[in-house]
C-alpha cells in the first residue's frame, strides 16, 4: 500500500523567530507530517521566489512578521485550507477573504496567554506589597522602612480588577486562586455564574475601578474597547491605586494616564503603551511610580517552544484527518471582551 502523501506546508512569518519556534526536535516532527522546507520561508506574498511553493501550499505556518492574509494571499495560495499561527491573537493577520474561503484558522495564543499571565501574577504580587515604592526608598536613603511606612502593605485582602475574561484574564484569574485576595471580574460576556465559577465577582466596569486597589487589563484592542479607560473612568481609581496593562496600549488614554502618574495620585506597570514604544521625552522613563518593560509579558526566548508544540500538534490533528484544538472562529473575534 503506498504511502500517504504528506501536506504540503510553507512557512510564512519573519525568519529570527523560526529557530526558537521549532528547534531541531519540532522541525523533526513537522516533515514527518508534512511536505515541508525549513529553508523557505515567505515575508512577500509577491514574491516570484516562494511563488511555486505558494501554488502548492496547503497549509500555512505563521508567526510574527507574517504578511497579511488578504485576498493577494488567497491568490498567491489558492489551495490553501488551513493556517495554523504560531504566536498570539490573528486578529490583525486574517482578512475577510480568508474566513469567506472557509479557510480553517488556528492559532497558539493560549500558549501565548501563559507567560503574560505569570507576569500579571507577578506584577500583582509586587504591587500588593509595595515593592516598587519601597525599592526607590531604598535606594535614596539606605534605610529600612519604618511601621508606618509599611502600613498600608501586604496581599492579605487586596482588591484585584480583572477586567476582560480573555485566555489571558482566565489564565490569571486560575493563578490567583492560592492566594489571599479579593477578585472582581468586568466582562459583559460572562454571567454572574460563570464568574463566580472563575472565582471572582463580577461588577460593572465603573464599579470595578472605584473598589479595586490593582486594576489589570485583558480586553481586546477593537473600536468598541479604544481609551476604554478614559479620563473620567482612571479618576475613579482609588488614590494610591495600581494600573497594570499586558494587553494593549490603546485600551487607555495615555494622555491622562500620564497625568494621573505625574501627579502621583496612581501608579502604573505597563508592558504596552501608546504608541509603542513611547517618544523619548515620556516623563514615564522617568517616574519612580511606574514600571515599564518593552513588551516582553508574551512569549520570550524558550518560552516561544511552547507556540511550536501547539502548532506541530494541530498540524499532526489535521494530518490525521481530526478537528483542530485551537481551531480560531471569526466570531471569536468579534467579542468585546
Amino acid at each position: 500500500m503506498p504511502s500517504p502523501q504528506l501536506p504540503r506546508a510553507v512557512f510564512a512569518m519573519d525568519p529570527v523567530h523560526l529557530p526558537l519556534l521549532f528547534p531541531q526536535p519540532l522541525i523533526a516532527r513537522l516533515r514527518r507530517t508534512a511536505d515541508i522546507d525549513p529553508g523557505l520561508v515567505v515575508r512577500d506574498f509577491t514574491d516570484p521566489a516562494t511563488a511555486d511553493a505558494l501554488a502548492s501550499a496547503e497549509v500555512l505556518i505563521t508567526g510574527w512578521g507574517c504578511p497579511h492574509l488578504d485576498a493577494d494571499a488567497l491568490t498567491a495560495a489558492p489551495k490553501l485550507s488551513a493556517v495554523l499561527h504560531a504566536a498570539g491573537s490573528v486578529r490583525s493577520l486574517v482578512g475577510d477573504a480568508l474566513w469567506e474561503r472557509g479557510v480553517t484558522v488556528s492559532s497558539a495564543v493560549t500558549g501565548n496567554a501563559l507567560p503574560v499571565a505569570e507576569y500579571t501574577l507577578a506584577m500583582i504580587l509586587l504591587a500588593g506589597k509595595d515593592t516598587f515604592d519601597h525599592r526607590e526608598r531604598f535606594r535614596r536613603s539606605h534605610a529600612y522602612p519604618t511601621p508606618a511606612e509599611t502600613a498600608a502593605t501586604g496581599n492579605l485582602g487586596r482588591r484585584i480588577g480583572v477586567i476582560g475574561a480573555s485566555r489571558v484574564g482566565r489564565r490569571l484569574l486560575e493563578l490567583l486562586r492560592p492566594f489571599d485576595l479579593t477578585v472582581l471580574l468586568h466582562d459583559p460576556y460572562v454571567s454572574p455564574a460563570e464568574a463566580a465559577a472563575l472565582g471572582a465577582e463580577p461588577l460593572s466596569l465603573e464599579d470595578l475601578l472605584r473598589h479595586s486597589d490593582i486594576v489589570s487589563l485583558h480586553a481586546p484592542d477593537i473600536p468598541e474597547t479604544h481609551h476604554m479607560l478614559d479620563r473620567t473612568r482612571l479618576a475613579l481609581v482609588r488614590d494610591g491605586g495600581v494600573l497594570i496593562n499586558t494587553a494593549r496600549g490603546a485600551l487607555v488614554d495615555h494622555e491622562a494616564l500620564t497625568e494621573e502618574l505625574v501627579s502621583g495620585r496612581l501608579s502604573a506597570v505597563l508592558d504596552v503603551t501608546d504608541p509603542e514604544p513611547l517618544p523619548a521625552g515620556s516623563p514615564l522613563y522617568q517616574l519612580p511610580n511606574v514600571f515599564l518593560t518593552p513588551h516582553i509579558a508574551g512569549s520570550l526566548g524558550n518560552e516561544l517552544e511552547r507556540l511550536g508544540h501547539i502548532v506541530v500538534e494541530e498540524l499532526e490533528r489535521l494530518a490525521g484527518g481530526l478537528p483542530p484544538v485551537h481551531e480560531v472562529r471569526h466570531a471569536d473575534l468579534t467579542r468585546v471582551a
